[in-house]
């Protein structure tokens, strides 16, 4: 019965896969219904041409002036619906930025969310881990509220919103407590880090912990406080089936090694995940991401023009421009490679040289 149950909440993934153009021919026909009901998004496009042409990408930047009045209380201006919370980006090209979420899209995040595990679980039949524990070692989802019109709206880490709210779509068992992370405050110094990692090893240490989902950094950080505070590895201490790193790029390649001494035999199912949105996840043994085609439309600026993520020809690496339910083609800062079929990696942030770095990281130098 749980086989069946996961081979159908993967259908809608596996089925994009079977007709990428297809599938995101419809994906870019349901957001533009909603672009269309904004301020921002009120421009006639049908076809992909007429939506680049309607559409120029733009950057956080950009949208700064429409986000500000989503901020005061008009939230039509780039929104559909009014936002339910804001997730805050961790600010590691520069200053944090504020990102809106709208019931409909954190709905469709936490579809996204737990395909990575569910992928894994189904392919391997390691139920099992589903009885167990997910470590929770995410950033605060709350750390603040803004008051628009008359209500308050919190605001926090996308990687706390999405534990809180995954665990809740895949009914998953996480330890600690989103609600308890949260108590501790919003703060990101290394002495609130040790205080969450306290946290999370108090809580967790008697428990048949068989899963961590989360930022690939925090990961590694705690298996090293563990270590250096009371003696021991997280692979001594739980027998951990599978960890579901995101975040950052290089995670099959120059992090595996840490991961691996620090929690052992576990599987490693990259997904790539941002504050904008769960984009693309591991499929199976091979270690690229698949990606949402049914969720989130996607597009690559090469140097042969702006094309499909799905024509990216294997080998070709160019900038993401992704557009989500609340941003309409929406340059993500990152740059990704195809490497055949449906098969990505995202290889680093978009800036000088990123290809060449990638290939540094690769080789270990």
């Amino acid at each position: 019965m749980a086989g069946e149950s996961i081979a159908s909440f993967l259908k809608p993934w596996h089925d994009s896969l079977v007709d990428p153009q297809r599938a995101q021919r419809a994906t870019l026909q349901r957001l533009l219904e909603g672009y269309s009901r904004t301020e921002y998004g009120a421009r006639p496009a049908s076809t992909v041409e007429e939506y680049r042409r309607a559409f120029p990408a733009v950057t956080y930047k950009d949208l700064k002036p429409y986000l500000d009045r989503v901020m005061a209380g008009d939230f039509h201006a780039l929104l559909p619906e009014p936002p339910v919370a804001w997730a805050m980006t961790r600010g590691t090209t520069g200053r944090s930025k504020l990102i809106p979420m709208t019931k409909a899209d954190l709905d469709e995040r936490t579809l996204c969310g737990p395909r990575a595990l569910l992928s894994y679980v189904s392919r391997t039949a390691r139920y099992d881990i589903l009885e167990g524990y997910d470590l929770n070692l995410n950033f605060p989802s709350v750390v603040g509220s803004m008051a628009i019109q008359g209500r308050e709206v919190p605001y926090g880490y996308s990687s706390g919103i999405y534990a809180k709210y995954n665990a809740e779509r895949a009914r998953l068992k996480i330890v600690p407590a989103q609600e308890e992370i949260d108590a501790l405050g919003g703060g990101v110094t290394e002495e609130d880090w040790e205080r969450r990692f306290e946290l999370a090893y108090e809580r967790a240490k008697d428990k048949n912990v068989t899963m961590v989902i989360g930022v690939t950094q925090v990961m590694i950080r705690f298996g090293q406080f563990v270590k250096r505070r009371f003696g021991v590895y997280p692979k001594d201490i739980w027998e951990i089936g599978v960890l579901i790193p995101t975040s950052i790029a290089g995670i099959q390649t120059k992090y595996r090694p840490a991961l691996r001494g620090l929690y052992g035999d576990a599987a490693i199912v990259e997904m790539y995940g941002a504050t904008e949105g769960l984009f693309a996840q591991q499929m199976d043994e091979k270690p690229f991401v698949v990606p949402n085609y049914d969720t989130y439309f996607f597009e690559v600026e090469t140097a042969r023009g702006t094309v499909m993520l799905h024509e990216l020809k294997r080998g070709e690496y160019g900038s993401l421009i992704v557009s989500t339910p609340t941003l309409p083609r929406y340059r993500i800062g990152d740059v990704v490679m195809a490497f055949g079929g449906d098969y990505f990696r995202c290889i680093g942030r978009e800036r000088p040289f990123a290809f060449l770095r990638y290939l540094l990281d690769t080789m270990g130098w």
